[in-house]
């Protein structure tokens, strides 16, 4: 054995009794299974840095990101295999009240088509059981690259929560008139106090019609991406807790680092700054805008635009009384 090293390999082959074209071909075969080990590796690694927080096409993505272009059925099936499938979600529960008496706004996200940031928000309210209280989370997202603009924790779901939010993302964004602020029909973005924040900086109020949460399904999918990735995950022993989680959550991880499928799998603060060499263009922070008409329900295409700069071309719109859907048939 101690001559090994200095025998080729036609030697060892015919020391062996076999040809070289199976000893190179058990060669072949041998190197998927040092292959399949790095990927499996990776995965691990992917997993855990994560916290279990990616599914399988994440971390597939992540995975090409780094070099190595791997099916998401592969992923899958080694995720599975290793037990780290991410954590599942549990039921989606309504909180939200739209039983009362304030004025409602003409539902104006659903008509909008975004080139840019800063041009529609997205605010929504959520709460976080605890052994013996709710608490309650109040979020903003900017809708185009999906990044949390703005939030606030608080053990009240009175309009101060909501209205904490959307001052964190005027002083974080500083928007100029004419972003469009969307939210549902709760009392707590329709009262007057809320209300009067969105006039004092320009920015239009719109609503979801009931039972049609749709428009403002980005803000949605990250409660449940909160929820099903950090509170769910964790136990927190008293409100500081809570907030101090959910900040390293919001502002480390989630703006920053988690992939986002919308994004091209790229974290809203990479694709906003992927986005910023546009925003040199004069007509980048504007948005366009379809209305329709009752009558007949003809499609108007309007020419007005909503959005930065010169582009301001909606007022502030006055409070509407309840509208019909116009979905049903008069």
């Amino acid at each position: 054995m101690s001559q090994q090293g200095g025998l080729s390999i036609e030697r060892m082959c015919d020391l062996a009794g076999v040809s070289r074209a199976t000893f190179y071909r058990s060669l072949r075969e041998q190197q998927p299974g040092e292959e399949d080990m790095e990927v499996r590796s990776a995965i691990q690694q992917i997993a855990l840095a994560h916290r279990r927080r990616y599914g399988y096409r994440r971390i597939a993505a992540e995975l090409r990101r780094r070099g190595m272009p791997v099916n998401h059925k592969r992923v899958l099936r080694m995720m599975r295999e290793d037990n780290l499938l991410a954590v599942q979600p549990r039921a989606f529960v309504v909180t939200t009240d739209s039983d009362h008496g304030f004025e409602v706004y003409l539902n104006l996200a659903g008509r909008m088509k975004l080139t840019g940031m800063d041009q529609l928000w997205v605010a929504d309210i959520t709460y976080v059981r605890f052994k013996a209280e709710f608490v309650y989370v109040a979020v903003i997202l900017d809708s185009y690259s999906r990044k949390v603009v703005g939030w606030a924790l608080e053990r009240t779901l009175a309009s101060r929560l909501a209205i904490a939010a959307l001052n964190q993302a005027i002083a974080e964004r500083q928007p100029l008139p004419g972003l469009v602020h969307h939210s549902d029909r709760g009392a707590q973005y329709a009262c007057a106090e809320y209300a009067g924040v969105l006039k004092r900086h320009g920015m239009i109020p719109s609503m979801s019609w009931p039972a049609n949460p749709y428009d403002n399904a980005n803000c949605e999918s990250f409660l449940k991406t909160l929820k099903r990735e950090e509170i769910y995950a964790r136990r927190y022993d008293n409100l500081e807790h809570l907030r101090a989680n959910i900040e390293e959550f919001i502002e480390e991880y989630y703006n920053r680092q988690r992939l986002h499928s919308a994004l091209g799998y790229r974290s809203p603060e990479e694709f906003e700054k992927q986005m910023e060499p546009s925003n040199a263009a004069p007509d980048f922070q504007t948005a366009t805008m379809n209305f329709f008409e009752n009558d007949g329900n003809k499609k108007r295409v309007s020419k007005a635009l909503v959005g930065k700069g010169d582009s301001i071309a909606v007022p502030f719109p006055e409070p509407h009384p309840l509208l019909t859907d116009p979905g049903k048939t008069q």
